[in-house]
């Protein structure tokens, strides 16, 4: 016989389970945003098992307790703020089905943040990690046009290896790229990103695909499609042969887009527009790097500094 913390448990996984397919039928998440969703739920419906409650039938005082308890283990409060984000929009999907009457999660307050400055690098250590592949080897010679579209464009990593080859267009010397919410955007490339993807084409792509058939534009040596992880491990590993020793992310390569055109004079909201984002508050997080980086120039530089 199942015990109670066993069906409680069942009950919210199986409300999860709806929840997770509205929000993808509806609302076009992608996978890595619903698996996300699903993880933060998974473990608060865990912690209500315990106290033989399901999701659904969560107080705002259990909730709070689930809270506590994160912050005395010393879970960082950017994953914490991620999570209530994960519960609010689960509770208001309850509300709005009229499965729960009152939601909640409405009164409980996000952690305050302090002002994370994205990891980037300096324009000549890009010159340094674009330049490392070797073009002469398929495999580095594709790692090169992924590295040169990267920092010429600023896609995530995930929008990067979901590219297939009707999203591109050299003639156009342009690429569309469906972002988070299934939304096109397209992005110009640029001429060294253009010149590097026409040599993988011409010297690289078939050697990769073995013979077989794929509309992937930058498949892995399997001939499939490239994952994420993947290639993050190519650019940790050019970043070693470059002798690169600032902290890398998936994203260094996108952050350095951003500020580097900002420090160029670019337009705020042209820069969001590239980047994909929805809210201009979410790309002035880089204006805070480019200030420091001019900053810096002006010290090192000004008789006066």
């Amino acid at each position: 016989m199942m015990d109670l913390n066993s069906a409680q448990l069942q009950l919210s996984q199986t409300s999860i389970d709806a929840f997770i397919e509205e929000m993808w039928a509806l609302k076009g998440l992608s996978d890595n945003t619903l698996s996300a969703y699903r993880t933060d739920l998974m473990h608060l419906a865990r912690y209500l098992a315990t106290q033989n409650l399901c999701l659904t039938s969560a107080t705002q005082a259990a909730l709070l307790d689930f809270i506590a308890m994160r912050t005395e283990l010393g879970i960082a409060k950017t994953s914490s703020a991620r999570q209530l984000s994960s519960l609010r929009r689960y509770y208001r999907y309850l509300v709005n089905h009229q499965l729960i009457s009152e939601d909640p999660s409405a009164l409980l307050d996000a952690p305050k943040l302090g002002k994370h400055l994205p990891a980037s690098l300096s324009e000549q250590q890009v010159e340094r990690l674009l330049n490392e592949p070797n073009t002469e080897d398929a495999i580095e010679c594709r790692d090169a046009a992924m590295l040169e579209l990267l920092y010429a464009t600023g896609l995530r990593v995930t929008e990067l290896v979901s590219l297939t080859m009707s999203m591109l267009s050299l003639r156009q010397g342009l690429v569309r790229v469906t972002g988070k919410g299934n939304k096109d955007r397209l992005v110009p490339l640029g001429e060294m990103a253009q010149t590097a993807i026409e040599l993988y084409l011409k010297q690289a792509r078939a050697q990769l695909l073995k013979g077989q058939s794929s509309d992937v534009l930058f498949p892995s040596s399997r001939a499939q499609m490239m994952t994420r992880q993947t290639f993050w491990h190519r650019i940790k590993l050019y970043a070693l042969r470059a002798d690169i020793q600032t902290e890398l992310s998936p994203h260094t390569l996108r952050h350095a887009f951003a500020t580097h055109l900002l420090n160029h004079g670019a337009d705020l909201r042209v820069v969001q527009l590239l980047l994909g984002h929805s809210s201009l508050s979410t790309t002035q997080i880089y204006t805070h790097v480019a200030q420091l980086r001019l900053a810096q120039i002006h010290s090192e530089h000004h008789p006066r500094g």
